[in-house]
């Protein structure tokens, strides 16, 4: 009700006397202006909490490092053991030999399909002509089963290309030692290889190999057909080789 003070119209029974100064008119309150300093003086304004909390908030941003392209060279220390390259896996050669008998002559020959010969193979029919020109026997012997490389389809075991030298040269050996031969024609490069220990670069020459004795080496039977040019050269190193398995009393 805005009252500041309250005077009774009649006098109140046992009330204190009234004091003079509360019935006097109070002045009017004037408004203080303010003096020029707080007049300078900035005014702190206060926003209202909606207007603080929709003003957007500004995020840190954090720079996460990227992987970089380039290898960094792995740095060995003196402690740590130094890596040891791996050697490269040889796949096992395959190929397919027949060993045959001729006269005094071994023939080690190597199977342009992979299996025995048949009277009409067109390999066949060359190499009955080969014998013939040579002087010997143009129905040669089978010896033993083909040879077959690799041995196994899976396993652990090597069969790389020292472990099918030393299997072919082991084989070719043993049939010596049941019947010895003049001369062993290797006819085709896996016979080559892997009985004479040698390469194409050997062809139409004859080579001595330690257990196995003489050898000649010749191109396969499938190469003669296609470049039948070759034929002259093995003509040429025949002649001087006939000697060797022809018997004295022909």
């Amino acid at each position: 009700m805005q009252v500041v003070n309250w005077l009774p119209r009649t006098e109140l029974p046992f009330a204190a006397p009234s004091r003079p100064e509360l019935l006097e008119t109070l002045e009017p309150v004037e408004a203080l202006e303010p003096s020029g300093e707080e007049a300078a003086a900035p005014v702190a304004l206060v926003k209202p909490a909606a207007e603080v909390a929709a003003r957007p908030v500004e995020r840190v941003k954090i720079e996460v490092p990227r992987p970089s392209a380039t290898v960094k060279p792995t740095v060995v220390t003196g402690d740590a053991p130094a890596p040891v390259p791996k050697t490269p896996v040889v796949p096992p050669p395959r190929f397919a030999l027949q060993l045959l008998r001729a006269g005094r002559c071994l023939l080690l020959v190597e199977l342009p399909t992979g299996e025995r010969f048949q009277a009409r193979d067109p390999a066949y029919l060359l190499l009955k002509d080969m014998l013939r020109a040579a002087g010997l026997p143009d129905s040669p012997q089978i010896v033993g089963e083909p040879v077959r490389w690799p041995l196994l389809a899976r396993g652990t075991m090597d069969q790389g290309p020292d472990a099918a030298r030393d299997f072919v040269q082991g084989f070719v050996s043993a049939r010596l030692e049941d019947e010895p031969c003049a001369s062993l024609w290797l006819i085709g490069l896996p016979a080559v290889r892997f009985a004479g220990e040698a390469n194409a670069e050997a062809w139409y020459r004859e080579l001595q190999v330690e257990g196995l004795g003489s050898v000649w080496a010749l191109p396969g039977l499938e190469l003669l057909m296609e470049e039948p040019q070759r034929k002259a050269d093995v003509w040429q190193a025949m002649r001087r080789l006939m000697a060797r398995w022809k018997s004295t009393d022909e």
